[in-house]
């Protein structure tokens, strides 16, 4: 008898955390290396692990995709993803905004470019493939880092 085919994501959703860090004026934005989202800018972050804090998932999630030290302002917005076809995953992003406090971008291989960019920049950037809803949670971000 033929072993059942596991399916690429569980049936559930899972919870991911992502984070729009700024330094000097600037957000970090990273490329997807692999899927989901290949070849699309968007912020550093991912799963939340069980018995994990949403804060303990971002900065262990920040530091083993770029190398930097956050710190944690508080929750800019949240996303959800929904399978977009079978065997798609179903994610419901939490995004928080948080200042650089120290190294420099490191990424490992789920990523493969980084660009500090200005908030009031992001509309202009022709060319630039961007996750849904980024601008709107780097601007909840943005306010929440001049407060």
């Amino acid at each position: 008898m033929a072993s059942p085919v596991q399916p690429a994501h569980p049936p559930h959703p899972q919870l991911a955390v992502s984070a729009a860090i700024f330094r000097d004026g600037k957000v970090l934005l990273t490329r997807r290396a692999r899927s989901p989202a290949k070849g699309f800018y968007s912020l550093p972050g991912g799963r939340v692990e069980f018995g994990e804090s949403l804060h303990q998932a971002l900065s262990r999630e920040v530091a083993e995709e770029t190398g930097l030290d956050i710190a944690i302002v508080g929750l800019a917005g949240w996303r959800e993803v929904l399978p977009a076809a079978p065997g798609a995953g179903h994610y419901l992003i939490m995004s928080f905004a948080a200042r650089w406090v120290a190294q420099e971008p490191v990424l490992n291989d789920e990523l493969d470019d980084y660009r500090w960019i200005a908030p009031d920049a992001l509309a202009s950037l022709d060319g630039l493939k961007l996750t849904g809803g980024l601008d709107e949670v780097i601007q909840s971000a943005a306010r929440l880092i001049a407060a």
